[in-house]
């Protein structure tokens, strides 16, 4: 099932950070705010702990700038959207690749039209990081996640079958699969079947019911699994 993309507030002011989740919560009902956050060192402990996919960040806050941030994570993977009362730090703000510079008070318009911006960078970066590297008997090779029709398990292996019609067995659990692959729309469906949503073509009823897949596999819905099984496929598109 697609995850919802995280979100993390930082502004030592209890208007500002309110004021921003109310943005996203009318605006950007998909976004999903996983902290707030009140000074510098509170910042930095949840990005690190956390890893937002993206950050609001006040400039000036109680124990420093926020602009130490990026010194202390050099890797920050977060888009990043300043939110300040002061004009002087845009170029800084610019250098740091920032999506978007707002000043206070916050201009609505201004503050969709930078979030749609951040969102549209977030969707890129998955693109061109939508592959894995799997362990073969020949080597490693770099498959495109989509490219995955299905997963099943094979004691402490899983088979990883792909629309090219090969099967690679990869000596990892189906459980390790699930969870690397939670946001790319699989789902499980059986303690040995992990599917793609983006390549089931029919569910047959039944007492648990059967899925066909693009390759025209069948395979079996576990009882257990039936309920959060169809709920998943009726919310999809939505």
């Amino acid at each position: 099932m697609k995850r919802k993309i995280n979100v993390g507030i930082v502004d030592d002011e209890i208007f500002g950070r309110d004021f921003v989740e109310a943005i996203l919560h009318n605006q950007f009902p998909d976004l999903e705010v996983i902290f707030k956050a009140v000074n510098l060192k509170d910042a930095y402990e949840k990005i690190i702990q956390q890893q937002p996919d993206l950050l609001f960040l006040d400039i000036e806050l109680g124990d420093g700038s926020a602009f130490e941030l990026f010194d202390k994570i050099p890797n920050l993977k977060s888009q990043v959207i300043f939110i300040t009362a002061y004009d002087q730090y845009a170029i800084k703000a610019i250098k740091k690749d920032a999506v978007d510079y707002i000043l206070k008070p916050i201009n609505e318009e201004e503050f969709t039209t930078a979030t749609s911006k951040a969102l549209e960078g977030l969707n890129h970066n998955k693109e061109a990081t939508n592959e894995i590297m799997l362990p073969t008997s020949h080597g490693l090779r770099r498959t495109k996640i989509n490219d995955i029709i299905r997963c099943e398990a094979d004691s402490n292996y899983t088979l990883i079958y792909l629309i090219d019609k090969t099967k690679i067995i990869v000596s990892k659990t189906l459980q390790e699969f699930e969870e690397q692959f939670a946001e790319y729309n699989f789902i499980r469906i059986h303690h040995k079947h992990l599917i793609n949503l983006n390549h089931l073509t029919n569910y047959i009823k039944g007492k648990g019911g059967q899925v066909m897949m693009s390759d025209d596999s069948i395979i079996d819905v576990s009882i257990r699994r039936k309920i959060s099984f169809l709920e998943t496929i009726k919310n999809l598109g939505h």
